[in-house]
């Protein structure tokens, strides 16, 4: 599966609590949450959610008070097992493209999701998806 999803960066103070507003949106607005991260640094954090919606919420975080940053990014579908990753890199690579945010996990031991942000999305999709359907994978190097 190569697939395009939102992604949404806000700044949170580091209070406990702080976070559950920002969530709250999500759920009020009947958004699922498929991926998230976050970072603590200098009593700020920052917050990156991914949301497998076409209902674009940054105008009612906006609203509420949050500022946010929406992005693109590509869910992928891959096997859990060794070299997968560096396969990934490898194309991208090899291609010129530049990953720019990367964040996913696996524990099923079958299969992983990672979801990606990239220098040239619409061709890395085009890979991505040539690469998942079976085409060459990229040599080592």
């Amino acid at each position: 599966m190569v697939k395009l999803v939102r992604q949404y960066s806000v700044f949170l103070p580091d209070t406990p609590g702080a976070i559950t507003g920002f969530l709250e949106r999500f759920f009020k607005e009947g958004i699922n949450i498929i991926g998230i991260a976050s970072e603590l640094a200098d009593g700020a954090g920052i917050v990156r959610i991914t949301v497998d919606s076409d209902n674009p919420i940054s105008q009612v975080l906006t609203g509420d008070g949050f500022t946010t940053i929406e992005t693109r990014m590509i869910l992928l579908e891959l096997p859990d097992k060794p070299g997968m990753l560096m396969r990934l890199s490898s194309l991208l690579r090899a291609s010129g493209i530049n990953i720019t945010t990367i964040y996913g996990t696996t524990y099923t031991g079958s299969v992983g999701h990672l979801l990606v942000n990239v220098t040239d999305m619409a061709r890395a999709v085009e890979l991505l998806k040539d690469w998942r359907d079976g085409g060459e994978e990229p040599a080592a190097g």
